[in-house]
């Protein structure tokens, strides 16, 4: 399975950005999504996930402010962010978990766009 990430840029304090990422491939499923982010010269974090069923987790930082949502039809989980803050300056990762037609494990992860927060 393929991510592929998009809908990063630049944006002004207080703004919005709807981040998406469609998987491409063949899969037996695709169970949990979410997104993760790495700020400049620090470890990649956990943003928010999405189960298949539509449970959704939020690191602290961000609750109120992100929605994950997803598309199961399209294979495709989306990052809405509101009230952006200069501190959600990142790269953005989307990553899917599942499993393959050959009923293995796999976890995939998409290029990563850039967000940046700032006047």
């Amino acid at each position: 399975v393929q991510l592929q990430a998009s809908g990063g840029g630049l944006v002004q304090p207080g703004g919005s950005l709807r981040l998406s990422c469609a998987a491409s491939g063949i899969a037996f499923s695709i169970d949990d999504m979410g997104w993760y982010r790495q700020p400049p010269g620090t470890q990649r974090e956990l943003v928010a996930t999405i189960t298949l069923g539509g449970s959704t987790t939020y690191t602290d930082s961000v609750k109120g402010r992100f929605t994950i949502s997803r598309d199961n039809a399209k294979n495709t989980v989306y990052l809405q962010m509101n009230i952006l803050k200069p501190e959600d300056t990142a790269v953005y990762y989307c990553n899917a978990v599942g499993l393959s037609i050959r009923r293995k494990s796999f976890s995939s992860w998409g290029q990563g766009t850039l967000v940046t927060v700032s006047s």
